[in-house]
């Protein structure tokens, strides 16, 4: 369990700490000097049950209430110190403020310094904090008396802490590790050490870890988890991590950054989110406010967008968008607050929805549907709503990403879900079973509409036929839609075009006598044709004549346009295509490389480069690394010749 401190400067929060757990977490000389908490200390302490509490004191004064966030994201139970001479203070309602922003409900109260006031004023105390804690997630947490120094009333509330601890279950190690860095030092003979609390996930000696925004490699060298050398450590946790890696050092490691799993590297300068508008506000929070965004342990600058209205009232809650003057690591759900540009005030709280925001339309009615979509809470239902709302289908890796799943959690959900799923693997794209079959129906329709304003076209290419329709589909998503119809023979594929399979266009008289001078030269080249001046020069024509000709013949179907210069008939291209299936086939992880086929085809490492080149591009075969996979069957890709 991870307890935090909060209440206003000089209430007694790191006495109390020393009292609980016999460690004095002031450790600055500038706080032994001036007996206030600057920065956030920290304590550990042993349970009967063999567990540890790690306890987490923050400064109270006013300045320091960026290093009082920090402490207080992430942690299991809040510990609201109020001293009984003063009663609640400004920063009191601050921190209990900025404690119901971030959705600490479970906490109780400590009623500090009552060996300076007598029992009248005890109880009065314990009433104005009945009334100050009314209306929030802490109303009703129990309150204890105590005394630091002499020790009065501390044993029932650390045996109260105890118990709290054995009821906690135990955080759930779901999603991919993230830990949220709050301090950074190094230590000899060990090096550099990053400490925080871990939000999601689990980590072991010789992981390898991301810093991330900076987009840093790390390796796991060692951990102390809970102030304790382990071998692993887990969601709940404080963590100190032993990291190692190109290029790390202390001046590159700071407050706010994340160490994460390599999947949960995703840092973002735009965040959509909802967030709440403190009722004691004396204005509404206005649409470009310039705000600090705080998040964990992070502090960046920007601005609010209102992404309804102008506006949020103050006590009312609303959409907005962060757009941020720096990067920093968030994910969905990740709770925030918004202090004024100067710092000195909290305005408002929620919690992040899209991490990964667009620029562009942020609130048009149909975002704003897709951001009721993504609030949802349970995955499974807010993927069923996305994909209802995503015409042009949704990027499955992005939602896994937004959403913290590990590869098997998201493999998982995808299995679950009622959706159609294309792409690559590690990309894909879902959608809704509707929105597909409308995706079929659209892309027929544009089709259609194409030859009718082209009759005398044979058809569009695949890229433009997807850039004809209302929604931007991205492109192995269509290619996928192109496949599926060919195979129904509800679309034709003649070389590089499409057309409704009763679709004719022809040549012109003229076209057509070239074309008789032209065919025989192209066939007698077998796997490699003449080049365009080749073919120009052959038959006494100019050469851009020749190629305006060669891209109408490409257009119809008779040819495939392989690189600037060389155009393939469909036989001698079909040819090459089988030349590359039967290397793929070959080999027994169904890969081939470019010398091999350059020399089982005998048409030179030149014309190899174009050839491959056109294969990747039009989706029949694709490159990894130095070798190349059959995507599709080449007569799916490149049609029957």
């Amino acid at each position: 369990m991870i307890v935090a401190t909060a209440g206003h400067i000089d209430h007694g929060k790191t006495v109390l700490v020393k009292a609980l757990t016999g460690v004095d977490t002031d450790r600055l000389p500038e706080e032994k000097a001036r007996g206030l908490s600057i920065d956030l200390g920290f304590a550990y302490l042993e349970n009967p049950d063999g567990s540890v509490t790690g306890y987490v004191d923050v400064p109270g004064h006013e300045r320091f209430v960026r290093n009082m966030l920090a402490g207080v994201s992430g942690i299991d139970y809040a510990l609201l110190v109020v001293a009984a001479d003063d009663g609640p203070m400004p920063q009191t309602e601050e921190h209990l403020a900025i404690l119901d922003l971030l959705g600490v409900g479970a906490g109780a109260v400590a009623l500090t310094k009552i060996d300076r006031v007598d029992a009248a004023r005890r109880e009065e105390a314990a009433e104005e904090i009945e009334l100050l804690l009314a209306g929030t997630r802490l109303e009703g947490a129990e309150v204890f008396p105590v005394s630091g120094p002499s020790g009065e009333g501390v044993p029932a509330l650390k045996a109260h802490l105890e118990a709290v601890a054995a009821a906690l279950p135990g955080r759930a190690a779901d999603g991919t590790f993230r830990l949220a860095g709050d301090r950074c030092f190094t230590m000899p003979g060990a090096g550099l050490v990053v400490t925080g609390t871990v939000f999601s996930g689990a980590v072991a000696v010789g992981d390898r870890l991301l810093l991330t925004p900076a987009d840093r490699e790390a390796r796991v060298r060692s951990i102390h988890a809970q102030n304790r050398e382990s071998e692993t450590g887990q969601a709940g946790q404080r963590c100190a991590l032993n990291i190692a890696g190109q290029g790390l050092s202390r001046a590159v490691v700071h407050r706010g950054d994340w160490v994460v799993a390599p999947s949960a590297h995703a840092p973002t300068r735009r965040i959509d989110g909802r967030v709440r508008v403190l009722a004691s506000e004396d204005c509404p929070l206005r649409h470009w406010t310039p705000m600090h965004l705080h998040l964990a342990a992070a502090d960046i600058t920007g601005r609010v967008a209102v992404l309804h209205g102008r506006a949020i009232a103050p006590g009312e809650s609303g959409l907005v968008q962060l757009v941020l003057d720096q990067p920093v690591g968030a994910l969905w759900g990740d709770r925030l607050i918004l202090r004024d540009q100067s710092a000195r005030r909290t305005m408002a709280g929620g919690r992040v929805i899209d991490p990964a925001a667009p620029a562009r339309g942020r609130s048009r009615p149909e975002r704003l549907e897709a951001l009721a979509a993504m609030e949802i809470a349970e995955p499974a239902e807010s993927l069923a709503a996305l994909l209802d709302c995503s015409p042009a289908g949704l990027d499955l890796a992005a939602f896994a990403t937004s959403r913290n799943l590990t590869p098997a959690a998201a493999e998982a959900l995808w299995r679950a879900a009622q959706l159609v799923r294309t792409g690559r693997a590690e990309a894909p794209t879902g959608f809704s079973p509707g929105g597909w079959a409308s995706l079929r129906d659209e892309t027929l329709a544009a089709l259609g509409r194409w030859h009718e304003e082209r009759p005398d076209d044979p058809g569009p290419g695949e890229d433009r036929l997807r850039r004809a329709l209302g929604v931007r589909v991205p492109e192995e998503a269509f290619n996928a839609v192109v496949i599926e119809l060919v195979r129904e023979e509800k679309i034709a594929r003649d070389a590089s075009s499409l057309r409704l399979p009763g679709h004719r266009a022809a040549m012109t008289a003229e076209e057509q006598r070239i074309w008789e001078k032209v065919r025989p030269l192209l066939e007698e080249g077998g796997l490699r044709p003449p080049r365009v001046l080749e073919l120009a020069a052959a038959i006494d024509l100019e050469a851009g004549a020749m190629e305006r000709f060669l891209n109408r013949a490409a257009r119809l179907g008779m040819v495939m346009r392989v690189a600037k210069n060389r155009f393939y008939p469909p036989d001698a291209l079909a040819g090459l295509a089988r030349i590359a299936e039967e290397l793929a086939g070959e080999a027994e992880d169904g890969s081939f490389y470019a010398k091999d086929y350059r020399d089982r085809s005998g048409i030179g490492r030149n014309v190899t480069i174009q050839v491959l080149e056109y294969f990747d591009k039009a989706g029949f075969t694709r490159r990894q690394g130095e070798a190349r996979e059959i995507v599709a069957p080449a007569k799916e890709i490149f049609g029957q010749p």
